[in-house]
């Protein structure tokens, strides 16, 4: 399969699996978009949870303009400071959780899978859906069947026990 239908195949899996989060959650909430990039998927979750507070997380702003959260919704530096920052002030506050942080290197996207396997229970709320590009693992995070038709192993779905 070329990267190109890859790509392809994992925005639709990540959109079917939002579509799907967004007729699960309250009508109000907290969101964590971990991996802003170019604020696609913020954008989407911003139309599909009207109300909510999504807050995004990067190393760096790289959104498309257009696709920027306002001022103190956009938390920049590196995900082992940020996420448990964030933690600290909003113990268990998320509702969902969207982590889209793969790396293209194998060795840092293993580190990174595990720092933030290690940080999203401390951010969900009981019972939170947390949605991921990578395997996450921690105890405390249950995966759930893929809800919507989805090559295995495309993306991943939690439940924070």
């Amino acid at each position: 399969m070329s990267r190109l239908d890859s790509f392809i195949r994992r925005l639709e899996a990540q959109r079917a699996l939002l579509n799907w989060a967004a007729t699960k959650l309250p009508d109000q909430g907290l969101a964590l978009e971990v991996g802003l990039g170019n604020g696609r998927t913020f954008d989407h979750l911003r139309e599909k949870l009207p109300g909510w507070r999504i807050v995004a997380f990067d190393r760096q702003n790289n959104a498309n303009p257009r696709s920027v959260p306002p001022v103190g919704d956009l938390i920049l530096g590196e995900f082992a400071t940020a996420l448990p920052a964030f933690a600290a002030e909003h113990p268990q506050a998320a509702r969902l959780i969207h982590c889209d942080a793969g790396l293209g290197d194998p060795e840092a996207n293993a580190k990174q899978v595990a720092m933030i396997s290690h940080w999203v229970p401390p951010l969900a709320a009981p019972g939170a859906l947390v949605l991921s590009d990578q395997q996450l693992s921690h105890p405390e995070l249950e995966e759930l069947p893929l809800p919507v038709a989805i090559p295995p192993n495309r993306y991943f779905v939690y439940k924070r026990r």
